[in-house]
């Protein structure tokens, strides 16, 4: 229930009055015709307890309704989206991004302290032009490798999916189609990341979330240098239809001159080779799982020539195995001039008369290849003889 300014309630200056909410790309959905409900203190921040102005939404077709969680003050104290609590640049939790750049940030968490924290971080923010983060983020270092391996280049707009229907969880939902809820099965209880609390994502402890990108980013592969000095062609994959060659030019020239730029449309893919084999190895090291051109990642990686073939060794082109037989091919030489060649088989002159003298056919086992016993020319069978006699 919305709360009077007017009301004797202490501290009620600080009360926060907002005409727009900060809000992540993904929370705000992808239809750009959207339409919002505001509610002046509305509610209190799920951080500070201070009441602010709610802002509700639906983010497009089959969602769940949205609404800001926390105020505009804690969202800009620590670069997040007033809803999902993510960082705004990198879209990711707040303890993988502090962990990134190395800043340990650590808020009040008591009433009192709290307060008086926030009154002077609101200080900061009115004194400053808006352009960058205040306290401990304002002063980290501008990006980090890690962070640029784990950020999200796209929104997730399933984020924004509705919660299960308990009620067909039971076999009880009779709603059907119609029912604005999940007909899916629940997760594991015991999956760590099925306990998630908005408080620890906003201090950055006992985030589960912030748990397996960090364990993604331990085991994440890296990018080995050849051996070949003489090796300067860097890879890049995933080019897709819109990135240029002046585009990629514009990124791989801060790392050293380029020789030659080669696009392979057909399988959207580029090479770069560079003058010298430094200037290829600072590219290959500051674009490895960080390049990101037109929101799209690119895969980049050294372009090896393939591999020498021994000549001693035999080519073996049926993949056969080391113990395994050749092929046998059944391929005759022609005779010399002058011998007849030999009809093939069942094609000759018979070894053997096809009937007995008493007429009757050879058993199967002695009948020439190629050759195929007839009932109706069998002359024992019924009729053959009345018809043999009666034409004489």
């Amino acid at each position: 229930m919305a709360t009077s300014l007017g009301a004797n309630t202490y501290n009620r200056q600080n009360w926060e009055d907002a005409d727009f909410p900060i809000l992540c790309q993904t929370c705000l959905g992808e239809n750009p015709y959207i339409r919002m409900t505001k509610e002046k203190y509305g509610k209190e921040c799920k951080i500070c307890a201070r009441p602010f102005t709610v802002f509700r939404w639906c983010p497009g077709t089959r969602m769940r309704f949205k609404k800001t969680e926390a105020c505009q003050t804690c969202s800009k104290i620590k670069n997040v989206c007033q809803t999902c609590l993510l960082d705004l640049e990198y879209g990711l939790p707040i303890q993988v991004r502090d962990t990134g750049l190395s800043i340990k940030d650590d808020v009040p968490k008591s009433d009192v302290n709290k307060e008086y924290y926030t009154q002077n971080m609101e200080r900061e923010i009115g004194n400053s032009d808006g352009t960058r983060p205040v306290g401990l983020l304002g002063k980290a270092p501008s990006s980090s490798d890690m962070l640029l391996k784990l950020a999200r280049t796209t929104p997730y707009y399933k984020r924004n999916r509705p919660h299960i229907c308990s009620f067909w969880v039971k076999g009880e939902c009779k709603r059907g189609e119609e029912c604005p809820y999940r007909h899916e099965k629940p997760t594991d209880p015991d999956d760590p990341l099925a306990d998630q609390n908005i408080k620890d994502r906003y201090y950055g402890i006992n985030d589960p979330v912030a748990d397996k990108l960090l364990k993604r980013a331990s085991t994440m592969p890296r990018l080995d240098t050849p051996e070949d000095k003489s090796i300067t062609t860097l890879y890049v994959g995933g080019l897709g239809d819109s990135i240029t060659d002046s585009e990629l030019r514009n990124h791989f020239y801060q790392f050293g001159e380029i020789r030659t730029t080669t696009i392979v449309q057909r399988q959207q893919c580029a090479f770069i080779q560079f003058a010298t084999r430094q200037a290829a190895e600072l590219a290959a090291e500051k674009s490895f799982n960080k390049l990101i051109i037109n929101g799209r990642r690119l895969n980049v990686k050294w372009a090896l020539p393939p591999p020498p073939v021994d000549e001693d060794t035999p080519t073996n082109y049926f993949n056969l195995g080391p113990n395994s037989a050749p092929p046998v091919m059944n391929i005759s030489l022609p005779p010399p001039p002058g011998v007849a060649m030999p009809p093939p088989p069942g094609f000759g002159p018979p070894m053997f008369h096809s009937m007995d003298p008493m007429g009757m056919p050879p058993p199967m086992g002695m009948r020439p290849p190629g050759h195929v016993h007839y009932p109706s020319q069998d002359p024992q069978r019924m009729g053959a003889h009345a018809s043999r006699h009666g034409g004489s």
